[in-house]
């Protein structure tokens, strides 16, 4: 076994002084966050950019016993190492240690005391720069005994660090905030969505619903709604189809589903003559921030088409590449779905995957690369992919994930958000408008990257194709 998979220590006999032993660690914002749960230490200085922006050193900084907890590595697995147990330890705190500064922590053994095996040791923790940031002294009773053991492999740890979302709120910064009409405001959830979007410079809400109801609302919540308008209609079926005529009439460039149910506001949507139709059929996108994964993961369609054909599949397809053309993924990699990744006449989805594949290659559907049927694993996991033998630009990279009917997506959304720590932003595309979708358990975090992406739709004026069909199926 390489000497790297073992942890060894120094008995007291063995120690010289002047002996040393050091480790470095590159300081990152997930090395804070880890500290800051294990310790419950959420000083903003540590943890908050803008907080840290205006304080003394301008910029986020360790917590000063990170450093510390350095020292204490050293001593515990390399000098003196297993068995050493720690007296006492003091620590001068001189430079602050900010983002991608990387620590050296150096211990040398200054004195011996044969009374209980003490060892006194100089303690000093060095930036990349050579400046010094800590100094201190520690002491330890140093082991008798030798031990030499496998070192502990630790857990893999994600931290959601929710970077996908902030980065697409942040793609809306700079331009006017959009109209839109917002469809019975008529809980203190949906309305506070509204509230929290326009807050952010994203919206400019149009509360269509019934008038004293959501003034009850405003008022319970503490929300003020002066310099909103407020369109007064006595219900929730009302509220769709005022909130779907304000569209037509070019007074809103975006819906945002309130606390009515999602087929009430698609049959507004969906009306033959009053609706929002086009030659698309509607579809539904969940935007996912997973931790882990360094950019947001589509999966369609998990909200509107139950159990789609191929012919809805490929306008499933064809919206989400529009999506991700305007998320700035110029030539998106999507995975069409299934249980395994050969074609089986026994399951239904592997021979729709293969149709779309060749419909991509007739240039039926164009913008992106697809490949199917793909089991799960091998869509997201380049790993299982090679363990596979599948050798696509698609495998294991997948950006748009096309599941095979809304249970499977529906139940993927939910075991990344639930199971996986993710969040799930909606937007449902297809209409003359995107139409952003946000749900009762839904983070404020949530909430705005849903109406991010609406907003970025509306201001890229995409439409998921011109005009009303002539013949609505």
């Amino acid at each position: 076994m390489d000497d790297a998979e073992y942890i060894e220590n120094c008995t007291f006999d063995d120690i010289a002084v002047g002996a040393s032993a050091s480790i470095s660690r590159v300081l990152g914002q997930r090395e804070i966050q880890l500290f800051a749960l294990a310790s419950g230490d959420v000083n903003p200085a540590h943890l908050d950019r803008e907080y840290a922006g205006s304080d003394i050193f301008h910029r986020v900084i360790a917590h000063g016993l990170w450093g510390g907890g350095l020292i204490s590595a050293v001593l515990g697995t390399q000098l003196p190492g297993p068995g050493t147990i720690y007296l006492s330890q003091s620590l001068r705190f001189l430079k602050p240690v900010g983002l991608g500064d990387c620590i050296t922590a150096t211990v040398t053994v200054t004195a011996k005391r044969e009374d209980h095996h003490v060892v006194e040791l100089d303690c000093r923790c060095t930036n990349q720069h050579g400046d010094t940031v800590i100094t201190g002294k520690a002491e330890v009773m140093a082991p008798t005994e030798k031990v030499r053991r496998k070192r502990v492999e630790l857990p893999e740890l994600r931290i959601p660090d929710h970077d996908v979302y902030d980065a697409l709120v942040e793609k809306t910064r700079g331009g006017e905030p959009v109209p839109t009409a917002v469809v019975h405001p008529c809980s203190a959830v949906a309305l506070q969505a509204a509230i929290e979007a326009a807050d952010a410079g994203l919206i400019t809400p149009i509360l269509v619903g019934p008038q004293a109801r959501i003034d009850a609302l405003a008022k319970e919540a503490g929300l003020d709604l002066s310099g909103l308008r407020v369109v007064p209609v006595p219900h929730s079926h009302a509220a769709a189809a005022a909130g779907v005529e304000l569209v037509r009439r070019g007074e809103a460039q975006l819906l945002m589903k309130g606390s009515l149910h999602t087929d009430e506001l698609m049959e507004a949507v969906l009306h033959r003559e009053t609706g929002l139709r086009t030659e698309r059929r509607l579809s539904h996108v969940y935007l996912m921030d997973v931790p882990g994964h360094e950019l947001p993961l589509m999966i369609t369609d998990a909200a509107i088409n139950i159990a789609p054909g191929i012919e809805e599949k490929a306008d499933i397809i064809r919206n989400a590449i529009d999506l991700a053309h305007v998320l700035g993924t110029q030539q998106p990699r999507v995975a069409i779905l299934s249980a395994v990744e050969t074609v089986n006449p026994a399951l239904p989805s592997t021979l729709d995957a293969a149709a779309l594949c060749k419909m991509a290659d007739r240039g039926q559907i164009t913008g992106g690369l697809l490949d199917g049927p793909l089991a799960l694993d091998n869509a997201v996991s380049e790993a299982a992919a090679r363990e596979k033998g599948i050798v696509s630009p698609v495998a294991g990279k997948a950006d748009i994930l096309v599941v095979p009917n809304l249970e499977a997506g529906n139940m993927l959304a939910k075991e990344l958000t639930f199971l996986s720590g993710a969040d799930a932003a909606g937007i449902v595309l297809g209409a003359r408008v995107p139409i952003i979708l946000t749900s009762r358990a839904d983070s404020e975090r949530t909430r705005l990257a849903s109406c991010a992406v609406g907003v970025l739709l509306a201001r890229a004026k995409t439409m998921a194709a011109p005009g009303l069909p002539d013949d609505p199926a």
